[in-house]
């Protein structure tokens, strides 16, 4: 799969970047939807650029929105689709500060996967109501794209919907996805939509893994994008108006308010930043880190530590010996030792029974490779492992964005083979990716 600096070829259906931005980038617009880095989201900059955050630490897309008096949405009935991950550098969520604050308008709220409190477990949601805090009517997005979700907008009465919620860096986290449904639904609204950005926890300096097969679209990756995609939420809803949504008709007036202080080579811990779990099986940023890697076991009959204190790093089944953490550590992958381990979910995959498998331990996370390791494991735990089984949905072919993974690791293929076969996709993406990247 080959594409195109100008745009993600027929992959996309999207034939121009005439909105790329770029770091430093002038910004096009197009008839219609306003410039990805509008004025509002210009006059939140500090001064000094994306570097004039406070000393240590990062300033969020929300304090330079604060910062600037709420300036985009003057005038405005706002709606916002947030989650637990959305607070304060001090921890207070955005909803109680902006309810509180006679300059903002804030109408309505909208619950994502997991639900506004973050309630709800993968795959489901709180469902619609009232939040007891603020008395705010609270509508739930989850499952809902389209012209069903353009109805929701409309009948919650709003101009404008914030996003602001704390990705985590993998195409197949399903916030990302809620934004693209969210920016498509307000265009056939004719809503406007603000992005206040955050970071990605694992850093940002490229993208890794395989780009994603437009017949293999779902929820869990819409657009072909690469699998760990190195990007913020608000460079991701530049990319997404530029590439996919403007030649549809379907890109909303748009606004990104940009951090300070962020670079690309910093990972969460180094952002200053209070860690909230931005669902209920990403409690630290070290599960992040290895997520985009672990998750693809989701797809297989193996736990991928659902139900333990440290899911996403810990990885294994029913019957499984030493033998696997030998073979993976054989591959001597950078950046990550495997350390047998054995563990007994309390849900989820053999819940209640003693499972044997791999603790992931990152200990360079500059060489780590989180999608090769899981690539790594895939094909190690196959050797080793006769129960070793794909989920009968083939549900790793929505994961990895094709089938070629599944087919590859069933015909004894290696890491490197499997990694060489998205080479060339996941170039054609970083090209693309490289035209609306925000931040040095």
């Amino acid at each position: 799969m080959t594409l195109s600096r100008r745009g993600l070829l027929g992959l996309a259906g999207a034939a121009g970047a005439a909105g790329a931005l770029g770091a430093g980038a002038p910004g096009a617009q197009a008839a219609g939807a306003a410039d990805v880095l509008g004025a509002g989201a210009r006059r939140a900059q500090a001064p000094g650029g994306a570097a004039g955050g406070a000393a240590g630490r990062v300033r969020t897309g929300f304090e330079r929105l604060a910062a600037d008096g709420y300036a985009v949405l003057a005038g405005q009935r706002v709606g916002m689709v947030t989650n637990p991950t959305g607070i304060t550098a001090d921890a207070r969520h955005l909803v109680d500060v902006l309810h509180a604050d006679p300059r903002v308008d804030l109408v309505a709220v909208f619950g994502p996967e997991h639900g506004f409190r973050g309630t709800a477990q993968a795959g489901g949601s709180e469902g619609a109501g009232r939040d007891p805090a603020t008395g705010l009517p609270v509508y739930d997005t989850y499952d809902k794209s389209g012209q069903r979700l353009a109805d929701v907008f409309t009948a919650a009465g709003v101009d404008t919907v914030v996003f602001d919620i704390q990705d985590v860096g993998a195409r197949f986290y399903t916030y990302i996805w809620t934004l693209y449904d969210c920016m498509r639904a307000a265009a056939l609204a004719g809503k406007a939509v603000v992005v206040l950005d955050r970071p990605n926890p694992v850093g940002g300096r490229r993208a890794a893994g395989p780009v994603l097969q437009r017949p293999y679209a779902s929820f869990v990756g819409r657009e072909p994008i690469a699998l760990a995609h190195g990007m913020t939420a608000g460079e991701l809803a530049g990319l997404f108006a530029g590439e996919f949504l403007r030649e549809a008709g379907a890109a909303p007036r748009l606004e990104v308010v940009r951090m300070a202080g962020w670079r690309r080579e910093s990972f969460f811990e180094e952002t200053g930043l209070p860690w909230v779990p931005p669902s209920p099986n990403m409690p630290t940023p070290g599960t992040a880190l290895a997520y985009a890697g672990t998750c693809l076991f989701e797809g297989t009959n193996l736990s991928e530590g659902r139900g333990t204190t440290t899911p996403f790093e810990l990885v294994g089944a029913e019957g499984v010996d030493r033998r696997w953490a030998e073979a993976a550590n054989a591959l001597e992958l950078p950046g990550v030792w495997f350390r047998e381990a054995y563990f007994t979910p309390s849900f989820s995959k053999y819940a209640g029974k003693t499972c044997g498998g791999v603790r992931l331990l990152v200990h360079d996370r500059e060489a780590f490779d989180p999608v090769r390791a899981g690539i790594g494991l895939l094909v190690t735990a196959r050797r080793v492992w006769s129960g070793f089984a794909w989920r009968s949905d083939q549900w790793i072919d929505r994961l990895t964005g094709s089938d070629r993974v599944r087919r590859m690791v069933d015909a004894g293929a290696g890491v490197e083979e499997v990694a060489g076969d998205w080479a060339a996709g996941l170039a054609g993406f970083a090209a693309v990716r490289e035209e609306y990247l925000l931040y040095p």
